[in-house]
């Protein structure tokens, strides 16, 4: 599909200035964006911008064939018209919207607070999960309210059950329970926390969230990467994937009792964090990025050690995630559990691995290659059946990939510096938009800032995956039993802060 007439259309860790962005009539800016979807687009952003008593609406849109990202804009006053019965995907947008920026989509079918912010109209705050919820009726329907307090040291999210005996008919998420405000702390920055909110976005996303920050800054101060700093981007980034994939297939092994993998893959996960400590002296990555490139270097004997580390830890996984397949019993349990049909993937806008193991092949590091990736590929793993079985087989195929990418760029690391300098620098380009996409360990991230006339950030939004999948996993318990939540639960592995920014 041709759209170059009403879109701008930029590169992975591009700009492009304000006014180049195309101004559309409302109705026209809708019906772009349902002609994109319907030609394989997807929708990686879209929120709106208040100024007076107007609100500017961006929609960030990716294009998987040529790379390609397109911006588009339209100004509204007090409402917009709803396009989430047309494309489910854009109804966690449109809510969000309607909360920041106070006007109302029009025809949304479910509208309601998605993360309990002050009321834009009012600035009256509305208590976490106070809502409307969903119910079906009907004789001997029953409901099952879990959380927002769960058991064990968790993040607070409250889940609601429609159900009839064990079969689930309707699960409903609600959100917003700690909300941190980052992106509104972000604006009139970049500030000297800002680096380090961006490293907490979501805490087990540090790598990936802090390389899209840093993709902003440096495109827009025009600052460039050496080689090595965006190898050694590329082993942290893969060595944070490999640590949660691995966590993730343990917990799913001890969701259905299987000890031997869970207890594995519990150590093994510790392993992969160890290694990113060895890399910068955090487990979870904190520190190792920076824009301009990475704050550590890693010497002969580290590089060594980290070799021999993941061929371990290779041996170690190999033989727990083969345990797991190899049981019957677990077998039974992960096969045909929550799927998920490619059709209604595409349709409610899935991303990552989740959406990988219903069939589509669609990657961030594939299709807008970024740093270390425009010049080495990986694999991208794909299962069909759409269920926790699928899941966890792209957990493992996705961890043999990184540990064979982490070894070869171990093996050819580049020499040189591992960042520019300050002075190789600009001042952030003013009146511009930028876009960043990376591909974290649960799918892609998109970060887009926008610079007022000095260059300060008007806004800066932040859509981690987490956001296109909690549809998901509600999905995913259309008529399955009550008591596969946790494992279904466990095979998405949302995050609930990354949700809640």
């Amino acid at each position: 599909m041709n759209l170059s007439a009403k879109v701008r259309t930029i590169k992975n860790g591009g700009t492009a200035h304000l006014g180049d962005i195309p101004l559309l009539p409302i109705d026209d800016f809708c019906q772009t964006i349902l002609d994109a979807i319907d030609h394989g687009w997807r929708v990686a952003s879209y929120f709106g911008v208040p100024q007076g008593d107007e609100v500017t609406l961006f929609v960030v849109l990716g294009y998987k064939v040529e790379g390609i990202i397109a911006l588009l804009r339209s100004v509204v006053k007090e409402q917009f018209p709803s396009l989430a019965l047309l494309c489910p995907q854009l109804q966690l947008f449109e809510r969000e919207i309607w909360e920041e920026c106070g006007i109302t989509p029009e025809g949304h079918p479910w509208l309601k607070p998605l993360r309990f912010i002050p009321d834009a109209r009012t600035g009256i705050r509305p208590l976490p999960g106070v809502m409307e919820q969903y119910r079906v009726t009907g004789d001997e329907i029953h409901e099952v309210a879990v959380g927002p307090v769960h058991a064990g040291i968790i993040e607070p999210g409250h889940f609601r059950f429609q159900c009839h005996g064990e079969e689930v008919f309707h699960l409903e998420i609600s959100l917003g329970y700690q909300h941190r405000g980052i992106e509104a702390r972000v604006v009139g920055g970049p500030y000297p926390a800002t680096l380090f909110q961006m490293e907490a976005a979501a805490g087990d996303t540090t790598i990936g969230h802090t390389q899209a920050h840093c993709m902003i800054m440096e495109s827009l101060t025009g600052r460039r990467v050496p080689h090595r700093g965006e190898a050694l981007r590329g082993i942290a980034l893969e060595l944070e994937r490999l640590a949660n994939h691995t966590g993730d297939l343990g917990a799913i092994a001890g969701d259905v009792g299987y000890l031997p993998t869970a207890s594995f893959c519990g150590r093994i996960r510790g392993e992969f964090l160890n290694m990113t400590a060895l890399l910068c002296g955090s487990r979870f990555g904190r520190g190792m990025l920076r824009p301009g490139g990475t704050g550590f270097d890693l010497g002969d004997r580290q590089r060594e050690e980290l070799l021999q580390r993941l061929e371990t830890a290779r041996r170690d996984l190999t033989i727990a995630v083969n345990l797991l397949w190899s049981a019957p019993s677990v077998m039974a349990r992960l096969e045909k559990t929550g799927t998920v049909s490619l059709k209604d993937a595409r349709e409610i806008g899935l991303v990552g691995p989740a959406l990988r193991a219903c069939g589509e092949a669609r990657d961030v590091r594939k299709e807008y290659p970024f740093g270390i990736y425009r010049t080495r590929q990986l694999p991208v793993a794909i299962a069909t059946t759409g269920d926790v079985h699928a899941r966890a087989l792209i957990r493992w195929r996705e961890a043999e990939h990184s540990l064979d990418f982490i070894r070869e760029l171990l093996g050819e690391l580049p020499r040189g510096a591992t960042r520019s300098g300050p002075h190789a620098s600009s001042p952030p380009a003013p009146e511009m938009l930028c876009v960043a996409f990376t591909e974290g360990w649960r799918g892609p991230i998109c970060h887009v800032a926008l610079t007022d006339t000095h260059g300060l950030f008007r806004k800066y939004k932040i859509t981690d995956p987490s956001f296109h999948n909690w549809s998901g996993l509600a999905l995913a318990m259309r008529n399955q039993q009550i008591s596969d939540f946790p494992l279904c639960n466990k095979s998405f592995n949302l995050s609930y802060c990354g949700f809640d920014l």
